[in-house]
Order: structure tokens, then sequence, then C-alpha cells
């Protein structure tokens, strides 16, 4: 279920920004910033403060992003799921383009449906001992409940556009947005119950044996002491203590003639 290929994440992500990618091949993906992601993405307010202020167009900067551990002694930069660049990415996404509504192109003279798909990206973050995301793609059909994973790489060849083409009208969900995202829940939960939870058990041995080592450390009574370790317990607890939790980084209501 998750989104494994990271590479068609950044693809899809500086696409549908307008940036160029005059690279993009095993693993190592080449962009070129257009202002706006510059801005973005490169913390230069002012260089572009001062570009503007002297009338000139100012030149984005050009990314270099290796996905390919295999890769990474190539000039550029390492991004993986954690890194601080995709969390900047996500955050981003998560800011300004959480919610979109889009119709696939088409070129027709006939009458043509568009059927309504909820797609949500959700993160799935595993805190404990050790940290790990997950990107989650799933699409709901909400006239015949049909759910499809892995949705984004499914929408890659298909051309998107804000408005809907000439000829073409849309069929109207007969399941309902808080009912569609009630089920891709479900989905989520089934997919996190049903993993190997062996980091969780590891967490919670690391987070037992911690304290039993702290409570041998403070030997004294005093109300002080106790309220210094109840402290230290409570701090080493919030960072092993194993928890999952998830959240929508974006979606949207895409209208398409395909079914998959």
């Amino acid at each position: 279920m998750a989104i494994t290929n990271l590479n068609m994440f950044l693809q899809d992500y500086f696409k549908a920004h307008h940036c160029k990618t005059p690279l993009n091949k095993e693993g190592v993906l080449s962009v070129q910033l257009t202002e706006e992601m510059d801005r973005v993405l490169m913390n230069r307010p002012f260089y572009w403060h001062y570009i503007k202020k002297i009338g000139q167009q100012g030149e984005p900067k050009q990314l270099t992003l290796i996905t390919n551990p295999d890769k990474r002694e190539i000039n550029g930069e390492w991004i993986h799921f954690g890194s601080p660049r995709l969390q900047q990415i996500i955050n981003h996404l998560k800011q300004n383009e959480k919610h979109t509504r889009l119709f696939q192109q088409m070129n027709t003279s006939q009458n043509t449906p568009l059927y309504p798909w909820l797609v949500t990206n959700i993160k799935i973050s595993y805190k404990g001992k050790q940290k790990k995301d997950e990107l989650i793609s799933i699409g709901l059909h909400l006239v015949n409940g049909a759910m499809k994973l892995e949705m984004m790489n499914l929408l890659e060849p298909i051309q998107l556009q804000t408005t809907i083409s000439d000829y073409c009208y849309t069929i109207s969900p007969i399941i309902k947005l808080k009912s569609g995202f009630r089920r891709i829940e479900s989905v989520i939960d089934n997919y996190i119950e049903n993993q190997s939870h062996s980091w969780a058990e590891d967490s919670i041995n690391t987070l037992d044996n911690e304290i039993q080592m702290l409570k041998h450390f403070y030997v004294g009574d005093t109300d002080e002491e106790k309220e210094q370790m109840e402290k230290e317990i409570n701090e080493i607890t919030e960072r092993f203590e194993p928890r999952i939790t998830y959240e929508v980084i974006n979606g949207g209501i895409f209208y398409l003639t395909r079914d998959f």
C-alpha cells in the first residue's frame, strides 16, 4: 500500500508545480525550479527581495534529488522518508494544497460522463525507539465503491485540469464524502493492524529497561527526588512509548472516465 516509489512522488509534485525535470533516471531527479518553487523551498527571501527591487527576473535554482541509495555519491541531495527536504515538501502540500477538484482532460464531440473519485494521500507515522513514515495513496469510486491503492501512480498517465472539457458532464456521487472517508480510514486501520509490530515490542522493552535503570539511580526518598524521577520517567515514556498516527496530507475529488 505504501508509496515506495519516492522518485515518482517527487516527479508528480514538481510536475504539478510546473517545474521542468531535465534528468530523471535511476533514482536521480534533476529539477529546474520556478520562481514560485524557489521561494517555497530554497529559503532565499532576501535574494528575491533584492532582485525585485532592482527590476530583474532572478535565477531560480536547480535541485538534484537522489532517492536511490546506490547513487548517494553523486553530487546532489539525498532525500528519503523522514528527511528534512521531504518534510518541507509535505508541509507545503499540507498548508497550501490540501484539497483540490480536477477533471480528466478530454477531446471529444460526444457526451461523455465523468465519475467522481475521492483521492487521499495519507502519511502514517510510527514513533517509538525508531521513527518511520509511510505515504499511502487511496482512491475510492464514489458511485460503485471500488477502491484502488497507489492511486497517484494510476493517475500518472492521465491529463488533469481544473475545468471540465466540452461535451463532458459529471455523475453525482452515491457515496457521501464522510462515508467514503470512513471507508478509507477502515482500510488504513486494517493495514496497520495486519503489520508486524515487533518494533513496538522492542520499544516497550527499551522503555521498561530505561525506567528500571532510572529507579535504581534515584535511591533517595525526598519529595524533590521523587518529583525529578517522575519528570524523567515522563520524558523517557514520551521518547520510547510506541505510537502510530496518521493524517491526510492532501486529497480531492477527481472526475474520471476510467474505472481502472
